[in-house]
């Protein structure tokens, strides 16, 4: 998304600040409901637990939570991750820098075993640590190993994750990202907790995966329907 030219890191560090501003404006300009409505109340007691949010419609996770729960997101370490990663850090989010890959040789160029790492170093402390099921480059809305391997390591449960709001612009890229707009409806839907066992094998994992899969797949259909809306 950004050139070379702005990749300098005050201009990478302006254009966070104004993002982080922007998101402020949009949430306090939506009327937003949560569903279902006792949500923070029942997943309380499974604090600290992993968040699960599709790429492309995470501008505003960091509204998804009550402010006195800590969290840390995991942020790739790429320009537009730059800008990502001041914005929610002016949010009040904590930082993992790291992203996964469907390649196995790409893992430890993008820093995905120290992000596993620091992932579960999160947990351990208290936080909630949040990150895209998908992973870049795609495919889209197809959920990685990498969240639930992170679930069955850490004993914490993945909770589903969608915020939309009824007016945005729509962007051609290959998450399809979702850039939310003022003066609106807004909806913030979360799932339950999907646990996954300390000893689960691998096709343990693939069932869990998909069904963190179709979880999120269903939850970011809800938030859309409660904002007058369907997905895509």
């Amino acid at each position: 998304m950004l050139k070379k030219y702005g990749r300098h890191p005050a201009i990478l560090k302006a254009i966070g600040s104004l993002m982080a501003g922007y998101l402020k404006f949009v949430y306090r300009t939506n009327r937003f409901v949560v569903d279902p409505p006792d949500i923070y109340e029942r997943l309380y007691p499974e604090r600290p637990f992993l968040v699960a949010m599709w790429h492309g419609q995470h501008f505003m996770m960091p509204f998804s939570r009550p402010a006195d729960w800590p969290a840390k997101v995991m942020i790739s370490r790429s320009a537009d991750g730059e800008v990502n990663a001041v914005a929610v850090r002016k949010l009040g989010i904590g930082l993992i820098r790291a992203s996964g890959s469907q390649k196995k040789h790409q893992i430890k160029k993008r820093g995905g075993l120290r992000g596993f790492i620091e992932a579960m170093r999160a947990l351990n402390e208290g936080n909630l640590v949040a990150l895209t099921a998908d992973v870049p480059k795609g495919p889209a809305r197809i959920a990685g190993a990498g969240i639930v391997q992170l679930a069955k390591h850490s004993g914490r449960p993945i909770v589903p994750v969608a915020v939309a709001t009824s007016r945005s612009i729509e962007l051609n890229t290959w998450d399809k990202a979702s850039i939310n707009l003022p003066f609106g409806r807004g909806a913030i839907a979360i799932g339950e907790p999907i646990f996954v066992p300390a000893g689960a094998d691998d096709e343990q994992i693939e069932e869990a995966r998909k069904v963190v899969e179709d979880r999120l797949s269903e939850i970011t259909k809800r938030a859309y329907e409660l904002v007058g809306r369907s997905d895509g």
